[in-house]
């Protein structure tokens, strides 16, 4: 049955053609394959870097207009005031030695996000090993270690997403799910993908953003073309 609905949303695209944002963003609904569950729609885009090369590592976060629609659990590492901030936030966990000594003995990983203070990176340092392979170690860079830690939770609830360039130049994120409609994919889609090009490293020559895709979880890629993007961006 599954192959059958694949085939039917197939007839729907173009294979060839890449579609402006508007466009691609309004054949989701059409090339969803589940009636029974509500689709996360994500996006890939390879981009002309090479990430082996520090200078051409692309990577930080997005807080994008309409969510994500998935509810993100946030562990915040810090003490005091500002482990107090964390929980007036809407942290769905707080605490220090004992987080960390939780995650070592227990393996317990019931948060998607951790946020830590500045100081306490050290502690947090100890279980960086098991942190790292599963995309959890707080980083400044994305906003993930800082003294603002209220700002912090309150954008990761609201569904700020990480992202990072793959070994292959890929940079993959979900965007939304098929229930948003047409226009606030579109609005999401176009905040990632205006902040790829911000972060547009100066090392890196030719095309930059080689292919867009965007799919259901369970449809067919549909290719996206950036170029209205891109003109803007220039003219700025």
């Amino acid at each position: 049955m599954a192959g059958k609905k694949y085939a039917t949303a197939l007839k729907k695209l173009d294979r060839q053609k890449r579609y402006p944002l508007k466009d691609a963003c309004a054949l989701l609904p059409q090339t969803k394959i589940s009636d029974k569950h509500d689709e996360t729609v994500d996006l890939s885009v390879r981009l002309g870097v090479n990430p082996k090369h520090a200078d051409q590592m692309v990577r930080g976060a997005v807080v994008y207009p309409h969510g994500t629609g998935k509810t993100t659990r946030v562990l915040v590492i810090a003490k005091g005031d500002k482990a107090k901030e964390a929980q007036d936030a809407g942290a769905d966990h707080v605490g220090a030695e004992d987080m960390i000594e939780k995650i070592q003995k227990e393996n317990w990983f019931d948060f998607d996000s951790m946020v830590a203070t500045p100081d306490m990176m050290g502690l947090v340092g100890r279980i960086g090993r098991v942190l790292g392979p599963r995309g959890l170690m707080p980083n400044p860079k994305v906003g993930t270690v800082t003294p603002d830690i209220a700002k912090a939770v309150r954008e990761l609830k609201a569904g700020r997403v990480e992202f990072r360039v793959e070994k292959a130049g890929i940079v993959q994120a979900r965007f939304g799910k098929v229930s948003f409609g047409p226009k606030k994919l579109e609005d999401n889609l176009r905040a990632m993908l205006e902040l790829l090009l911000k972060l547009k490293p100066s090392s890196a020559k030719g095309t930059y953003m080689k292919s867009v895709t965007i799919s259901t979880t369970h449809g067919p890629g549909i290719k996206v073309d950036p170029t209205e993007l891109i003109s803007s961006e220039a003219g700025k």
